[in-house]
């Protein structure tokens, strides 16, 4: 059966065309992405990708979107359009259908994909248990969180808002870094660091420790001087980033009680090379009296190059596995 897999995040939405059969993704068509910016809602995104693909697309739609599914109207998180569940058959032209939080997907992918679609960071040395609890999580325009549950029976997923519980300062830099965002957050939280837009606060927090004088620069350009190593601030930014990111995901870690986790997202990709040179793997384990734990948890980097897209057309097997 032929599925629109659709994945909607704060700056891009992905569309393909995936073949599902048996509960699971059986191929997946070439990706299409577009900017958020340039579409006023999903209904004329859709149409857009319709027209793009020059073919009638199928009656059934697969989508992950970046924000919390509840209630009659969605709204994205990171993204000005409103979903409404309801008017999907009415505005896709969808006969059956299939909506997720963008990490809920990610969780199907990581349950449906095999050893070769992850590269080890930390930890034992060894694939995902295919028993017991994993962990998602993963850096984008937000800081997405899952959890997948493998059993006997197959696998089940719980999405979670675990992105925007309070970050946890481990060091002097890391009080400054809080310090500086509580001028503007009473309360902040794991994704104001650990997430895309939060390489801009560590920057000028350490500009501002080194006593240089605070460029007005957005995220994208930091991220770009500090992964093409033009600026030394910038590359030190990057490798705070990994450090608060290692601890985010041992605090999710101890939270959960995983057997493995999964560093997913946009950026968590491009940061590949980065994570296995960081300080990530000493923070991930640093928990105290649970490093012994923390030491015996396998910790992977999801490798497919899109994961949101995959996970949506998996979660849609799955409910219409025939």
């Amino acid at each position: 059966m032929e599925v629109v897999a659709v994945d909607i995040g704060g700056t891009h939405a992905r569309f393909a065309i995936a073949e599902v059969a048996g509960g699971r993704v059986v191929s997946m068509g070439e990706t299409v992405k577009q900017k958020v910016a340039e579409h006023s809602s999903l209904q004329l995104a859709w149409q857009a990708y319709g027209e793009t693909i020059g073919r009638p697309l199928p009656k059934a739609a697969a989508i992950a979107v970046a924000s919390p599914i509840n209630g009659e109207l969605i709204k994205l998180t990171n993204n000005p359009w409103i979903i409404r569940p309801q008017l999907i058959p009415q505005r896709l032209g969808a006969d059956v259908w299939k909506l997720v939080n963008d990490f809920e997907a990610i969780g199907h992918a990581v349950a449906q994909l095999g050893p070769e679609s992850f590269q080890h960071l930390c930890g034992p040395d060894e694939t995902l248990p295919d028993r017991g609890s994993l962990t998602v999580c993963g850096p984008g325009t937000g800081l997405g969180v899952a959890q997948v549950f493998r059993h006997k029976a197959g696998y089940e997923i719980i999405a979670t808002e675990g992105g925007h519980m309070d970050f946890a300062p481990l060091d002097g830099i890391e009080d400054a870094i809080v310090k500086r965002l509580r001028k503007t957050y009473n309360r902040v939280s794991s994704e104001r660091i650990v997430a895309g837009p939060g390489i801009v606060a560590i920057y000028e927090t350490l500009a501002e420790i080194e006593g240089k004088p605070i460029a007005s620069r957005d995220d994208k350009t930091i991220w770009q001087m500090a992964l093409e190593g033009q600026d030394s601030l910038a590359v030190a930014a990057l490798d705070r980033f990994c450090l608060s990111l290692g601890a985010v995901a041992g605090d999710l870690a101890l939270a959960h009680g995983p057997t493995g986790v999964v560093i997913a997202g946009g950026l968590g990709l491009r940061l590949k090379d980065h994570l296995l040179q960081s300080g990530f793997g000493e923070r991930f384990v640093a928990k105290g009296r649970f490093r012994n734990l923390m030491s015996s948890i396998p910790v992977k980097l999801i490798t497919h190059p899109e994961p949101g897209l995959y996970g949506a057309a998996a979660a849609f097997a799955q409910e219409h596995a025939s």
